[in-house]
């Protein structure tokens, strides 16, 4: 397939990318644990990047959800074992909190998307998208050609938006990322083979009943969740549930549990009034040893270590 071109909406204006991004003039901030210290503009949860730099990024990670938009020459985006090779036209999904690498070419350019999700999070429906979300989406006319053109051309929207610093761009930026959730989950549901024997009003009631177990582990993270009684709740055994649910979130159901719990953690630990026993206990882990066990596991550093990088870089802003 041949690279998508766009160059009625994307000729790079150098001094409009650079003057929308005045607010900082810092370079990146990492801490000793490969963190992202993210620098939204100000009084936003969003930045969005022209990048031109031919510089590779090592391993790091952050709370923002990236998204990546090679414009002239390739990209590399290294997760785990995957290398992903993008190309001009390619939307490249990173998830929040998830270990990258970046690798440039020597001459090029991209657009980079950072976005705090907090502010969806109490969005009704929110829950399953973000179990999608959970996981990199490479995104190309090829793997999702039912909603690749819109896909792009809402990301070309959002991008307008930041840079040229319209009335209420805030607002136009995240009802357009919204839509792009909304399409994603529409399309992951379309095409995910665990419903694939079930025809008609069955598979929309199949559909139903995983996003309401999404809701409901969204709003009961605190409690003791236990799987027997989550798959009888929507009359299925504990088997073919946990078979359902790792297609469904590609999670297993406790890894899931741990993935939701962490990502409270992370948002309860920037308030400094509660003691890591408190964040530990509202964030659901049932000790402290456990909460303090998963969440270096996962993150790399403790607790008190994560607290502690991220107040040193808010103290310094």
């Amino acid at each position: 397939m041949a690279a998508k071109k766009d160059t009625s909406r994307i000729q790079p204006n150098h001094q409009m990318y650079y003057e929308a991004n005045s607010d900082t003039l810092q370079s990146r901030v990492l801490t000793g644990t490969g963190q992202e210290l993210v620098q939204y503009r100000l009084d936003t949860s969003i930045r969005i990047w022209f990048n031109e730099l031919p510089v590779d990024y090592s391993p790091h990670w952050h709370s923002a959800l990236e998204i990546v938009m090679p414009v002239e020459n390739w990209y590399e985006t290294v997760i785990g074992e995957t290398t992903y090779h993008l190309v001009p036209g390619d939307i490249m999904i990173i998830p929040p909190g998830e270990l990258h690498a970046l690798k440039a070419p020597k001459s090029g350019n991209r657009f980079v998307f950072l976005f705090d999700l907090s502010p969806c999070a109490r969005l009704h429906g929110f829950a399953s998208i973000q179990s999608i979300l959970t996981q990199p989406i490479h995104l190309t006319r090829a793997t999702h050609p039912g909603i690749y053109d819109d896909a792009y051309e809402i990301l070309v929207q959002i991008r307008n938006e930041y840079f040229t610093r319209n009335q209420f761009a805030d607002l136009t930026i995240f009802s357009l990322l919204l839509n792009l959730f909304v399409k994603i989950g529409t399309n992951h549901i379309d095409n995910i083979e665990m419903f694939s024997n079930i025809r008609g009003h069955k598979q929309k009631e199949y559909v139903d009943k995983f996003n309401t177990v999404m809701e409901y582990i969204d709003s009961h993270y605190m409690d003791n969740l236990n799987l027997d009684d989550i798959a009888s709740s929507i009359g299925f055994s504990k088997y073919h549930f946990s078979r359902l649910f790792k297609q469904y979130t590609n999670y297993t159901f406790c890894a899931y549990i741990s993935h939701r719990r962490i990502k409270v953690a992370e948002e309860l630990l920037e308030q400094i009034d509660l003691s890591i026993t408190e964040v530990a206990l509202q964030s659901g882990f049932p000790s402290i040893s456990t909460f303090n066990r998963v969440f270096k596991q996962v993150k790399g550093c403790t607790p008190s270590e994560y607290r502690e990088k991220n107040k040193t870089y808010n103290f310094h802003q």
